[in-house]
């Protein structure tokens, strides 16, 4: 099994509507190292590890584990919230980098049933 590294952009929300910074963005999937999560890194941040699940069930409805939020925004954009010690992180993703990237973990590593 081998590991998965795609590298995407994404759009940090703030306060401003005008004001969305686009972001490079890493999306990880080791199944050697836990085959359960996935990584998102962001720069400036450290990585975000979370269940490769929760990123499947958020993109078709509102879902949350611990720290980690996401819920789909309309049909083609999903939000992920990141809270922290240092504050709260929102950021937005096209769900088609994340449908390929967990498509790629699932060719990797199919879901245990």
């Amino acid at each position: 099994m081998s590991a998965v590294e795609q590298f995407t952009r994404a759009h940090v929300v703030t306060d401003s509507p005008d004001d969305q910074l686009a972001v490079p963005a890493v999306l990880r999937y080791d199944p050697e190292a836990d085959p359960q999560s996935v990584r998102i890194g962001l720069p400036g941040s450290h990585e975000w590890t979370f269940a490769r699940q929760l990123l499947e069930q958020g993109m078709r409805a509102p879902t949350t584990s611990g720290d980690v939020h996401i819920w789909p925004c309309g049909r083609v954009q999903t939000v992920l919230e990141f809270h922290s010690a240092q504050g709260v992180a929102i950021v937005q993703f096209d769900a088609s980098a994340l449908i390929r990237f967990l498509r790629r973990t699932y060719a990797t590593a199919p879901v245990p049933h």
